[in-house]
């Protein structure tokens, strides 16, 4: 059925496309678990707002440094060479808060290792695998498999961030160290991460990578608009490093007195409502086009997000940020259509990267000051800067890049 929105893959689909949609799915997981307790974890062995926000700024800080290596290295080495190496320093990092609490060498692993603290993927995983699943298929499905690859992520990310709150009901029950219960969860990000090198072996060699030229010139020909792109994407990512959700289970807890169950129930449903919402990119996109659909449906969501901080109780506050979830992630797959569209096939692994690393830099700039704005206040100043930020981006993206199609838009027209 090709078009129909909720079918289980694209026509033109290989095996590869599965495997990397299923490595999606069980880095989600962990990161769903992780997220949603890091804050409480951190908070338990003693550390402070503004340590919990260095922290977080350090995963982000570490995800970038490693995204830009790959960005201007990458084109040159086996993809799957690549994830494994990724995989392993996942384990690594797994290890490392399981076995450090004090906060200096905490900050080490942070920056060093792969840990996420947002329900989006934003590891050195992302630029290759975005490449490689553009292999994957015909350019009339990309948009498409790029959902369903964000729905697996969303999907067990959900799950994950429910799953989170077992650790605390159990050492509850129990009368165990609520900080050694959820310590817990970092073993089974090490083991995701043996699962996910063991499938990341298994994909073929046509996934390698390009070879001859593109490996001395990557972005010879799209840099500028790469490079424009990379910019705007900045400013995104860097107003949805106020609102990470590691940070807004902390708020939560700040302002309404959320438990971690709670706050992983809220975060599951929101989770799902995300994942979901994706598969609708691909119809609106062939409708409206990838431009429009990214801005049509993220600048209401971002007007939701400053909502949420303005409202009284946690009732409202959980509504207006379940109907913001409704909507924040469907520009996800018509944003990495569109790169991958724009950009001549050689050049799709360095434009992912490139757009990638400026992104991650500015996302990990913004954690630290809310977390400093958290410590001084319990009101949403975060997602307010957070909510404005990112509704200039929209307004941005709309003015300089409408009029620039991919080129099955051109032709359809």
């Amino acid at each position: 059925m090709r078009g129909a929105p909720f079918a289980l893959m694209p026509p033109s689909a290989t095996a590869d496309a599965r495997r990397l949609l299923v490595t999606r799915g069980l880095r989600g997981l962990a990161d769903g678990a992780v997220s949603v307790l890091l804050a409480d974890y951190l908070s338990a062995i003693g550390l402070g707002p503004l340590q919990i926000g260095a922290i977080v700024t350090g995963t982000l800080l570490g995800s970038a440094a490693l995204t830009l290596a790959v960005g201007l290295l990458g084109h040159r080495i086996d993809r799957r060479r690549l994830l494994l190496g990724a995989s392993a320093l996942m384990f690594a990092t797994g290890l490392g808060f399981l076995g450090v609490t004090a906060f200096w060498p905490l900050l080490v692993v942070a920056v060093a290792g792969t840990l996420n603290p947002s329900a989006g993927d934003v590891s050195v995983f992302l630029p290759t695998e975005q490449a490689a699943l553009s292999d994957t298929v015909e350019g009339r499905d990309r948009t498409a498999i790029f959902a369903r690859y964000n729905l697996s992520g969303s999907l067990a990310g959900a799950l994950g961030a429910l799953a989170s709150g077992l650790p605390v009901a159990i050492a509850r029950r129990e009368g165990w160290d609520r900080a050694a219960a959820e310590r817990s969860s970092f073993v089974l990000y090490a083991l995701v991460a043996i699962v996910a090198g063991v499938i990341y072996g298994r994909l073929s060699p046509a996934l390698r990578g390009p070879s001859g030229p593109a490996r001395h010139a990557p972005l010879r020909r799209s840099r500028r608009i790469v490079l424009h792109l990379a910019a705007l994407f900045s400013l995104d990512s860097f107003g949805g490093g106020f609102t990470v959700q590691s940070l807004l289970v902390l708020w939560l807890f700040r302002r309404f007195a959320l438990s971690v169950e709670t706050a992983g129930a809220i975060f599951f449903v929101a989770g799902i409502a995300a994942a979901f919402s994706q598969m609708l990119s691909a119809p609106l996109a062939a409708r409206i086009g990838l431009i429009n659909t990214m801005v049509y449906t993220h600048l209401p969501s971002n007007i939701l997000l400053i909502l949420v901080a303005l409202m009284p109780d946690a009732t409202l506050a959980v509504t207006c940020l379940l109907l913001r979830m409704c909507l924040s992630q469907m520009d996800v797959p018509a944003r990495q259509s569109y790169v991958m569209a724009v950009v001549p096939p050689e050049e799709r692994a360095a434009a992912a990267s490139v757009t990638n690393v400026p992104r991650s830099l500015a996302a990990a700039l913004a954690p630290v000051l809310a977390g400093a704005m958290l410590g001084r206040s319990s009101f949403g100043w975060p997602l307010v800067c957070g909510g404005v930020l990112k509704a200039i981006y929209d307004v941005l993206l709309l003015l300089q890049f409408r009029a620039v199609a991919p080129p099955e838009e051109t032709e359809a027209k």
